[in-house]
């Protein structure tokens, strides 16, 4: 194994996963604002599932995001 690969390449995942869901939050929360389901001073539980199939791995990660 070529440990310099696999951390870059773990690392530009990890970066891809970061950009996507940042701005995939970003878009429900602003559409959430503009159709009225929303305030914006709330704080929503949070949770991501990493799933990699080949090594039989499944982490989820609990967290909150809040908006004010």
């Amino acid at each position: 194994m070529n440990e310099e690969t696999f951390n870059l390449s773990i690392r530009k995942f990890l970066k891809q996963v970061g950009i996507n869901s940042q701005r995939e939050i970003e878009q429900a929360v602003d559409q959430a604002i503009a159709e009225g389901r929303i305030q914006g001073t709330e704080a929503f539980e949070a949770k991501a599932t990493l799933v990699i199939a080949g090594l039989s791995l499944r982490v989820e990660v609990d967290g909150r995001i809040s908006l004010e």
